[in-house]
């Protein structure tokens, strides 16, 4: 059974994942490369389809987050109890790139020690774009062909 999805957004992406996925399929000797991406991390995992295994995973919850941008110090705050709470410090600008290239040369390393050169690429729905776009670059420049 599947998930009931409310988001509109995603029920979009789930739509064009599900078209993708007919026509994008892993083999043992091309495996697919699936992506997610949530709102704060992204994920990459090589399926081999044929076998409905997973032969690697990496994703970027175990790596350092992005470094937050110093906030400035305002001078009538001396001396003030600070609020417990608030707003997050927000990553700075491109952090989420890093991250995506980070994740997509890790899964390139993980993919030639397992003798895999080439991938059929899975954008799960979301645009070539951004982060995503990020992650298959940094996986060319590993040396995975798609």
């Amino acid at each position: 059974m599947q998930k009931k999805i409310r988001n509109p957004k995603d029920k979009k992406r789930q739509k064009r994942h599900w078209h993708i996925r007919h026509t994008v399929v892993g083999t043992a000797d091309r495996p697919r490369v699936c992506v997610y991406r949530s709102n704060l991390h992204i994920y990459a995992q090589i399926i081999d389809d044929e076998q409905g295994r997973t032969l690697a995973a990496v994703s970027s919850l175990k790596m350092d987050p992005p470094k937050a941008a110093p906030a400035p110090e305002e001078s009538g705050d001396k001396g003030k109890k600070k609020k417990k709470g608030g707003k997050k410090p927000k990553a700075p600008d491109g952090a989420g790139i890093l991250q995506a290239m980070e994740v997509g040369s890790k899964i390139a390393e993980v993919a030639k020690e397992k003798g895999i050169t080439r991938i059929r690429f899975d954008r799960g729905g979301y645009l070539y774009h951004g982060r995503v776009a990020a992650l298959a670059g940094a996986m060319r420049k590993g040396g995975l062909e798609f």
